[in-house]
């Protein structure tokens, strides 16, 4: 019996070869501004590389006897970043639930909720910061209302959607002993789930620091308005010090959370 010899396996390598032409073409189209696109001004960051040179030697040479002014506005953020995630775990319980349509059958409320709940996460955190600093004033009450927001978008969204593709057999045992929908929430679904919101409620925590460093800069409190004291006056030292403490913060805040994960999952 001869050997059988095999057809050469088929390549497309031709069509990948159009598909990443076209796309480096609609990308170098982008950047022309006499069609439109956006005008990317390399001369200037030629012409100006003297200036951000020198603004990078500041960034690594931090100045570390800056360190004990940084404290008290460090715990300010941390405090915001808890506040709003605790906040934010409490209210998107009930939200997640309403917006998922194994435990919310009716199709209008839970629509309806998550369409507010996409306008919650279409608008960026920094217009939020901005407009409630301008309601509410100056201080780390407009940081905790945006993070609050930002947090329940995440969670409801993320959730929901997770509670949406599961298995729900379980539920369906409860409606076949004559149950509630509330009461199959509550003693079914809602017992699934709480895996879900742990990891989704620690994520947000861990995300608040870092949002709520930059929410100081249009003055919702924190770390960040001492970022925007220090940029203003070019003291880029010190900005780095804050810097290298947002990222230890971060770590360990991630760090905290990942073993937390692993007890509550």
């Amino acid at each position: 019996m001869s050997d059988l010899i095999l057809p050469p396996k088929p390549t497309a390598r031709l069509r990948t070869t159009l598909i990443a032409a076209a796309f480096l073409a609609f990308t170098v189209a982008t950047c022309l501004p006499a069609i439109g696109g956006i005008e990317l001004d390399f001369v200037g960051l030629v012409r100006n590389w003297d200036n951000g040179s020198g603004l990078m030697a500041q960034l690594f040479q931090p100045d570390f006897a800056f360190i004990p002014r940084t404290l008290q506005p460090m715990l300010e953020t941390l405090q915001m970043a808890l506040v709003g995630a605790v906040a934010a775990a409490i209210v998107s319980v009930p939200l997640t639930l309403w917006a998922a349509a194994p435990t919310n059958p009716n199709v209008f409320t839970r629509r309806a909720l998550r369409a507010v709940i996409n306008v919650i996460r279409a608008v960026p955190d920094l217009v939020y910061a901005t407009i409630l600093v301008a309601m509410v004033g100056v201080g780390a009450l407009p940081g905790v209302l945006t993070l609050f927001l930002f947090d329940i978008g995440i969670i409801v969204k993320l959730v929901s959607e997770a509670i949406d593709s599961a298995d729900h057999g379980y539920m369906e045992a409860g409606y076949a002993a004559g149950g509630t929908q509330t009461q199959i929430n509550r003693v079914t679904a809602l017992p699934q789930s709480w895996p879900l919101f742990a990891n989704q409620w620690l994520y947000t925590l861990e995300l608040n620091v870092r949002i709520s460093a930059i929410l100081g800069i249009v003055g919702a409190g924190g770390i960040g308005r001492l970022i925007d004291e220090r940029r203003a006056f070019y003291a880029y030292d010190d900005v780095s010090v804050i810097i290298l403490e947002i990222l230890v913060v971060g770590v360990l805040i991630e760090v905290a959370s990942n073993l937390l994960r692993r007890r509550l999952v």
